[in-house]
């Protein structure tokens, strides 16, 4: 294969559980990669079932960087995670490795591979007037806001997500500019070419099936007791985006009693599958993207064809 102009990397996409993490320490066991993970919710501590995170075994195998390091009270950005991933990219590059990028955030991609523009600074002023027109109306009031001023933004934002409705209402409140008008225009691009993997079952039934049996897995593991311990804490909240991960906010309310066992985990995998739904969405928009199939044996050579 001809050598690339600028060094080169790797990224291993895909909605969750489509098999990200096997395929990429096959990848490690045949080419010098590194793998930096690109999961949001791989970043906590103590957050280890729920998340799907890498097990000790697969560590020992493929170690992976970017997971494990951060308090379930604080806050990682789209910015903190480039910042971190450059650093990681170029000490990997530096010792003629490959950086393997693997995970589902697809926002965290994005941000590396178009940078970022500044926007304006919090508001606490207006942050609190949100919140009391929150307060009066609900999220979901807050998300046909911002649907009417930014409906680009308010289709990729959950309505539930409160965090982001927030701060998208926020940035057209102080600049004038909706979230989209202010991020259309890139940032400092990627300084390394990338060859770009997605992975997912052809059939969206098959991927149903295996978030449905993951699920249940996590069930079987002592996911409970995992968000028993955070909970059991004090100091979290289900609004901090550590609890809004994908099923540990369904756990969250079945140990606060607001839920039942069942409607827990019916809302739990109800929850995964529409993550892999807005996965895959920005997936399908994505430029130049190889595409992989889950259930294929044959994804290991594919990807070292176009190593060797």
């Amino acid at each position: 294969m001809q050598q690339p102009a600028s060094p080169q990397a790797i990224f291993l996409m895909g909605p969750t559980a489509s098999g990200k993490t096997s395929l990429a320490i096959d990848l490690c066991q045949n080419l010098p990669c590194d793998i930096i993970s690109v999961d949001s919710a791989n970043v906590y501590k103590g957050m280890d079932i729920g998340t799907a995170k890498p097990s000790a075994a697969e560590q020992a195998q493929a170690p992976h960087a970017l997971i494990d390091f951060l308090d379930p009270s604080d806050v990682y950005s789209a910015a903190d995670f480039r910042k971190d991933a450059l650093e990681l990219m170029k000490t990997s590059i530096d010792k003629g490795r490959i950086p393997l990028l693997v995970g589902g955030t697809m926002l965290y991609y994005k941000a590396l591979l178009e940078g970022l523009n500044e926007l304006p600074a919090a508001d606490n002023a207006i942050r609190e007037q949100l919140q009391a027109e929150a307060a009066e109306i609900g999220w979901q009031g807050m998300h046909k806001k911002l649907l009417e001023i930014d409906p680009v933004s308010a289709q990729r934002i959950n309505e539930n997500d409160q965090q982001r409705i927030n701060r998208a209402l926020e940035v057209y409140r102080i600049s004038g500019k909706t979230m989209t008008e202010l991020t259309e225009k890139q940032g400092e691009p990627l300084p390394y070419s990338v060859v770009q993997f997605a992975i997912t079952p052809t059939d969206r039934k098959v991927l149903h099936q295996r978030i449905e049996q993951r699920f249940d897995i996590m069930l079987e593991q002592g996911f409970e007791q995992e968000v028993r311990d955070l909970y059991n804490r004090g100091d979290l909240n289900p609004d901090m985006p550590s609890i809004r991960c994908v099923g540990y906010r369904q756990m969250w309310d079945y140990i606060d009693g607001q839920i039942d066992f069942d409607e827990m985990r019916f809302k739990g995998v109800a929850a995964t599958r529409q993550l892999a739904k807005r996965q895959l969405t920005w997936l399908r928009g994505w430029q130049n993207v190889k595409w992989l199939e889950s259930e294929n044996n044959q994804n290991l050579a594919s990807v070292l064809h176009l190593f060797t």
